[in-house]
């Protein structure tokens, strides 16, 4: 046997701190920057363990591209192919015998094996490779694996290997564990910063980095991108940029074919250099040979669950402090190297300094139903690193419930066994068992299939892509050989064999017989997984729909399928009142009303209708949001009739009742006595209190009525002269009197709106008087409003006297020969108050 640690790694200095670590204690911690030799050196090393005694070691990886590598990298040194000693098992590909003991596992095949065999018999040894990504199946894998070593394992040994790790708190969860430093053997890294905009991926600013890096720099160029489509964008611009001969261009991201994925991480041939534009899948894990340069557009795409709208959306975000390291280290492997990072170096210690555990953000229903299969409805009962929302946690539970996989309790249900077991989103799962029952599992699994993985199709018309019986159709042409159907040019050959792939596999876990493929029966089948997605036609409105859960949605007008009555959608975005549906089928009410008999309600809804400013009852059929039959009530419930005619008027606002001027004068009246009188009880007749105690100063008067306009004037005044005592209205009578007399002899109203009661009289009628009036018992001055003969006013006063020693002369002078015929004495306050000109005077 080949020695598979023959070429010295920076790692290999520590490996007897980790085998003794191990030997001593159940768990530890490595601390090994990349390019340290972790993923490759340790699990050959620990084989021969005392401790292990002949049992495997299971190592976990993030990706698949990467689990894959390291197995044919650590076969390698073995002088082996992948499958013997050294194994690798993913989704839909394994290399395993029966002399295997590295076996190298992604994410989801770990919790499988956790679950089907609780004490993971014949394993010695668990390592989390990678594990600052902190994906949720990785976080789940270590507190299943924390369980059940405490539980029934005790032997059971657990390695967590990170480049960028928080060390102390994952040495804390897992008791205390030794934590093992190693210095990695990275080379100098030259970093430069360039400013360019920060709104988003630059696909220019990239391909130009990289064309500049390509003629000044030595060297492979890595290149990371948010995701594919910013690959492909940038790979158009290179393939015009006329670079050397010498360049070759790869793509690296997950949905790529294995053959494409091992055509970016091999060398590059003699006399030849590549430049690899990659996503994040290149931070960790896989060494990339002869890479000199990176190029860091500085963004992720990421998986976002809004617990709003109960849809996952990929958002495009600033990349974390510390992956920017990690994807700079990636630069200094074999040699110095540059790291070229577009962003201001000012807005570097910006960014976030790690990247969110996904356990924070992640839809929880899968989770939610692994746990239940453990046999625990809270998660409180394990040991987290970062615990799951407890919000969100329960409302995967509610999901759960309502697909049939938990009970009330949260313990799982037959049903949720099998779909734990499909290896599928719970909601999926429901789908492909009812799709088993109706006959038609064949159809359910291609569909799983198909939302399991990206869209295969690529059209120009975005608006042209929705509905999901074209993919089965092109599927069944696939499968059988036959010609597309037309204008499905643009498919990926490559995901389509995928998902057929996949779909088949799901068929064989299923018991019973397929059946044919009926694609027709589609939005069926999309109902039993998304009930809350069920979709109905806005009145009037092409293309708006509203979804059961309350949602709203839409599709272009010119789609054809934005015509249907019904459709349930599969994939929208995140946009709680109006998502774009990007996926979906035809579906119709009675095919709704067959499928969940047992979860429509009749019931009689009395509303208010603000069109006709009235009161409706009807008696309605619904799911959920949507009211799929309707008939007007004639005689609806009075009690509701009453607090919909409330609910009308809160809705409106208080100027919607009948008020008349005399009603209004006589609020502001009162409500001038409260500012005055504060300790008086005097009540609160202000908008907001009179719409907050609607119900018990105008209910009473409301019994009955059902429209507005049956509410009158009178009975307006009835009910708020009802909030005064007897008392209250003789006072305020008293007290802040609608009018006044003036020494002329005439009755001027008080106008009570601003601040300050207003008297507005002719100058001339107030000849005589010293005292400026006042109400409130004298409390209160009044402002005066002192008008010309023509009504128009001259002066505001609140000390008349005042007005009459230094104020009137001016008036006087200004106005006697405008108006010669009315009275102007030298002496106002001898003069005789008169509304009249002198003759009549």
């Amino acid at each position: 046997m080949k020695d598979p640690t023959q070429l010295p790694l920076p790692v290999e200095s520590v490996l007897d701190e980790v085998k003794n670590a191990l030997a001593e204690a159940s768990c530890a911690v490595l601390q090994a920057p990349p390019g340290a030799g972790k993923t490759t050196r340790i699990p050959p090393a620990l084989m021969k363990a005392p401790w292990l005694s002949g049992r495997r070691i299971v190592m976990l990886e993030p990706r698949r591209l990467a689990a894959r590598a390291a197995a044919f990298r650590m076969a390698s040194g073995f002088g082996e192919p992948a499958g013997n000693t050294v194994g690798y098992r993913i989704r839909m590909d394994s290399k395993v015998g029966a002399d295997t003991r590295i076996e190298v596992v992604t994410e989801g095949i770990l919790t499988r094996m956790i679950q089907a065999d609780p004490v993971l018999s014949g394993v010695g040894l668990v390592i989390f490779d990678e594990f600052h990504e902190r994906h949720l199946t990785s976080d789940l894998g270590l507190v299943l694996c924390l369980d059940l070593q405490e539980a029934f394992r005790p032997d059971l040994r657990l390695l967590v290997m990170s480049a960028t790790l928080d060390a102390a708190k994952t040495s804390e969860l897992l008791g205390a564990a030794p934590v093992i430093s190693c210095s990695g053997r990275l080379f100098s890294v030259d970093t430069r910063y360039r400013a360019v905009g920060r709104d988003g991926p630059d696909d220019r600013s990239v391909a130009e980095a990289v064309v500049s890096a390509s003629r000044t720099e030595k060297g492979g160029i890595l290149v990371f991108l948010p995701g594919a489509p910013e690959i492909r964008r940038v790979a158009a611009r290179l393939s015009r940029a006329s670079l050397e001969d010498q360049w070759e261009v790869y793509s690296l991201y997950g949905e790529l074919g294995r053959e494409g994925q091992e055509r970016a991480i091999l060398p590059a041939g003699p006399g030849r250099r590549k430049i690899v534009l990659a996503t994040n899948i290149a931070e960790t894990s896989l060494t990339i040979e002869g890479i000199g340069v990176v190029v860091d557009a500085g963004w992720v795409r990421v998986p976002r669950f809004d617990p709003r709208t109960g849809m996952t959306r990929l958002v495009t975000l600033p990349v974390s402090r510390e992956s920017a390291d990690q994807r700079r280290g990636r630069a200094g492997r074999t040699g110095p190297g540059v790291c070229i990072r577009l962003w201001p170096e000012v807005l570097h210690a910006s960014l976030p300094a790690h990247r969110t555990p996904e356990i924070l953000e992640a839809d929880l229903v899968p989770l939610a139903l692994e746990l239940a299969l453990w046999g625990l409805s809270d998660p409180g009962k394990l040991a987290w690193l970062d615990p799951p929302p407890e919000s969100k946690f329960r409302q995967a539970q509610g999901l759960l419930q309502e697909l049939g996989a938990v009970d009330k309790q949260g313990r799982i249900t037959g049903e949720g066994r099998t779909m734990a077991g499909l290896g599928i989103h719970p909601r999926l799962g429901r789908m492909v068992l009812e799709g088993r029952r109706e006959g038609i599992g064949k159809t359910a699994c291609l569909l799983a299939a198909i939302l399991e993985d990206r869209d295969f199709l690529s059209f120009q018309a975005k608006s042209r892509e929705s509905d999901v019986r074209l993919r089965l159709d092109i599927l069944a042409a696939m499968s059988a050989g036959r010609p597309m159907p037309p204008g499905t040019a643009a498919v990926n050959q490559v995901r389509c064999r995928r998902i057929l792939k996949w779909a088949e596999r799901l068929g064989r876990r299923l018991s019973g017989k397929p059946g044919k493929l009926r694609p027709e029966r589609a939005g069926r089948l999309l109902a039993w997984a998304y009930p809350d997605r069920i979709a109905m036609a806005r009145t009037g409105q092409i293309g708006r729909f509203l979804l059961s859960d309350g949602g709203g949605a839409h599709l272009s007008s010119i789609e054809p399928m934005s015509t249907e009555p019904f459709l349930v959608a599969a994939e929208l975005d995140g946009n709680r009142t109006d998502a774009r549906i990007f996926l979906a089928a035809a579906y119709d009410r009675q095919t709704l009303e067959d499928q969940f008999q047992g979860r429509i309600q009749s019931k009689e809804t009395v509303r208010w209708d603000a069109e006709s400013r009235s009161v409706v009852g009807m008696r309605e059929k619904t799911f959920g949001a949507l009211v799929l039959t309707e008939e007007r009530i004639a005689a609806p419930d009075p009690g509701k009739t009453l607090q919909a005619m409330l609910e009308g008027i809160r809705s409106l606002g208080i100027e919607a009742l009948p008020w008349n001027e005399a009603l209004r004068i006589w609020r502001r009246r009162e409500m001038f006595l409260r500012q005055v009188f504060p300790d008086q009880h005097w009540p609160d007749l202000s908008d907001p209190e009179l719409l907050n105690s609607l119900h018990s100063w105008l209910g009473p008067l409301l019994k009955g009525v059902s429209r507005l306009c049956d509410l009158n004037e009178a009975a307006l005044k009835n009910a708020l002269f009802g909030l005064l005592t007897w008392k209250q209205h003789r006072e305020m009578d008293q007290l802040a009197p609608s009018h006044l007399t003036v020494p002329s002899g005439n009755r001027k109203a008080v106008d009570y709106s601003g601040a300050l009661p207003v008297l507005a009289v002719k100058l001339q009628e107030m000849f005589g008087c010293r005292q400026t009036p006042s109400v409130a018992a004298g409390e209160v001055r009044v402002l005066l409003h002192l008008l010309s003969p023509a009504g128009r006013p001259v002066q505001v006063t609140r000390d008349l006297e005042s007005f009459w020693r230094q104020g009137y002369e001016s008036v006087k002078r200004e106005l006697k020969g405008r108006y010669p015929k009315h009275p102007w004495p030298e002496d106002p306050l001898s003069a005789a108050p008169t509304a009249e000109v002198k003759r009549r005077a």
